[in-house]
């Protein structure tokens, strides 16, 4: 159970950065196959609320869960770990 106020971060890679105040964050993550026991790598995408347009294509980043801001986006950008420029 979370507690209030607690929020879920995540750390991707920036894949496209074409629309206005909005970025598409790739996550990847490690599962165990269930019978093979070798760890798969899984990824997701998300599309990721950025106010200053500070993002480019292939920045490292950490998101955070937000409230939904449109039909799509529900994390928004915590901070750029590493930029590529």
């Amino acid at each position: 159970m979370s507690e209030r106020g607690h929020k879920k971060t995540q750390v991707g890679v920036v894949v496209s950065d074409k629309m206005t105040k909005t970025v598409v964050v790739k996550v990847d993550t490690l599962v165990k196959h269930q019978i093979y026991n070798k760890y798969i790598k899984r990824s997701t995408k998300y599309k990721v609320h950025d106010e200053q347009n500070a993002c480019k294509t292939g920045d490292r980043v950490q998101i955070v869960e937000c409230r939904p801001l449109s039909k799509d986006k529900r994390w928004s950008l915590k901070h750029i770990i590493e930029s590529i420029s």
